[in-house]
């Protein structure tokens, strides 16, 4: 499907429009109808294609938003490219989808982690967030990991709700990461009880830190 044209691809993304599937999505605050295994799967049809990528961005259509970020090249952005797309992506799953498809394997992630994390915007300090929260787990070295924990403290609490979510899961990959924090990183998520009472289905572990960090440190154990 080379030289595929935008017209194209959004007759196609509305052709997989589901109005069930778009209500769903909407209570996550999504605005988009596509299932996303068919939508992966016209991306898988469509390969790698930059320049298209950047065009179905411009439509600001969440479906093709969402198929952007499948079909691009994340190491293909600039610095300052990546920061006006973080803030232009409003809807839940095109903010995710951007920091942990692309943001996260862009030679500017460090930098932009770090510019994100001061950001007065707490949509935009939650893609920070995430970043550190990357690191936290697999390249901790150079992270002042008890200012984090002093950070999380002080803010987290009073934290609007994607940033708080977002601090929240830096928590607690600090907690099952680096024991010599546990316990305090556990005794921060008891005593700001975030996500305590966060309705949890059968089978999944909760969000709230303690009992998060808990159950997978025990699953680290049984392991091994």
């Amino acid at each position: 499907m080379a030289e595929t044209t935008v017209p194209e691809v959004m007759a196609e993304l509305a052709e997989l429009a589901d109005p069930k599937t778009r209500a769903v999505n909407e209570r996550h605050g999504d605005d988009h109808g596509v299932n996303l295994s068919k939508l992966r799967a016209l991306a898988k049809r469509l390969k790698t294609q930059q320049e298209l990528a950047r065009r179905l961005w411009e439509t600001d259509d969440t479906a093709a938003r969402l198929l952007a970020i499948l079909i691009c090249r994340p190491k293909a952005f600039e610095r300052d490219e990546l920061d006006v797309m973080l803030r232009e992506a409003r809807a839940p799953k095109v903010h995710d989808w951007l920091v942990n498809y692309v943001v996260k394997k862009n030679p500017h992630a460090e930098e932009l982690r770090l510019a994100w994390s001061a950001d007065p915007d707490p949509v935009v300090a939650s893609a920070g967030w995430a970043l550190t929260t990357e690191r936290v787990t697999k390249k901790p070295e150079g992270l002042d990991l008890s200012g984090l924990l002093d950070v999380i403290e002080a803010e987290m609490k009073d934290a609007p709700d994607r940033l708080q979510w977002a601090m929240n899961h830096c928590l607690a990959q600090i907690g099952i990461e680096h024991a010599e924090h546990r316990t305090r990183a556990i005794d921060i998520g008891e005593r700001l009880e975030v996500l305590k009472d966060y309705p949890t289905s059968p089978g999944c572990t909760s969000p709230f830190a303690p009992i998060w960090i808990t159950e997978m440190v025990r699953r680290q154990h049984d392991k091994t």
